[in-house]
């Protein structure tokens, strides 16, 4: 982004505020996990079923949505109180769970983490705003600690280290991860538009990191925003800062619009006809792959 110039800036700015009003809408939300988040109107269940929805949201779009609708189904009315009295006859009623590799046992463990969570503090929101320092230049060292503190709840009531499995659903950021999954969870919960819910209201949206997966990461690199081939943390946060000199209150504003072009449109970082109906196509035409 440093090496763009100030006429490119702006005109990438403009572009991007293009995309954030096309797709920025309440009703192109479906088939994004962020659906299930409206499928309840308590805050409490919003919230936890937000962070199940995000915790699950890898592979293939139909396969998310079908786990997440499987889990979600299993928990009856309400996932804070499913959560909240999490016990051995609700263990029960998570037999046979799957999701790809991560399997009923991964969430009965996130679940008696979040149980713990819930009767200590009340809400997701109240837990991890104790983790945010003052000094936090963004929402990094928070997710880290706030994830230290919930794999050793687990082990404290266990006496056993976290599966890989639910390691794999409560990533650390320490380790180099971009964390998409929960950094999406983030930008649901603080964020408040017409798709992003912001329940949270303790948090600093100007702090929250971009949620990076690999369709994310090839049209930021088509935009300038970084010029590496690898997907870290370190990636996410250049992507961020990148966005963050175009809108400094609110840096992760665009992910669901570009976001958008993979899902709604298809794209896959190749040419075609529909391509020219595409605010990004100046864009994509400087990029010696397209």
């Amino acid at each position: 982004m440093s090496d763009l110039s100030t006429q490119t800036t702006c005109q990438l700015h403009e572009v991007l505020e293009g995309l954030y009003r096309r797709y920025n809408r309440f009703e192109l939300i479906k088939p994004d996990p962020l659906q299930f988040v409206y499928r309840y109107s308590g805050s409490g269940d919003m919230e936890v079923a937000g962070f199940l929805a995000a915790a699950l949201a890898y592979g293939r779009v139909r396969q998310i949505e079908r786990s997440v609708d499987n889990l979600l189904g299993r928990m009856g009315g309400s996932p804070f109180e499913f959560v909240l009295n999490f016990n051995n006859s609700a263990r029960k009623k998570l037999a046979g769970f799957k999701h790809r590799f991560n399997t009923a046992d991964d969430i009965c463990g996130l679940f008696s983490i979040l149980c713990d969570v819930l009767q200590q503090y009340g809400s997701i929101e109240a837990c991890f705003t104790e983790h945010v320092g003052p000094d936090d230049t963004n929402i990094i060292n928070a997710l880290s600690r706030f994830i230290t503190e919930l794999l050793r709840r687990y082990e404290r009531s266990t006496g056993a280290a976290a599966s890989r499995g639910l390691g794999y659903l409560l990533s650390d950021p320490a380790n180099g991860s971009p964390c998409k999954r929960l950094n999406l969870f983030l930008r649901w919960m603080v964020r408040d538009d017409d798709v992003d819910a912001g329940l949270w209201k303790s948090v600093d949206r100007a702090k929250l990191i971009v949620p990076v997966d690999t369709h994310m990461a090839r049209l930021c690199r088509i935009l300038g925003l970084y010029d590496h081939k690898t997907v870290s943390l370190a990636t996410a946060v250049e992507i961020t800062q990148g966005f963050a000199r175009l809108e400094p209150a609110d840096p992760v504003k665009y992910d669901f619009a570009l976001s958008r072009i993979g899902i709604v449109e298809d794209c896959n970082g190749k040419y075609r006809p529909k391509c020219e109906d595409c605010e990004l196509l100046e864009f994509c035409k400087r990029c010696d792959s397209f």
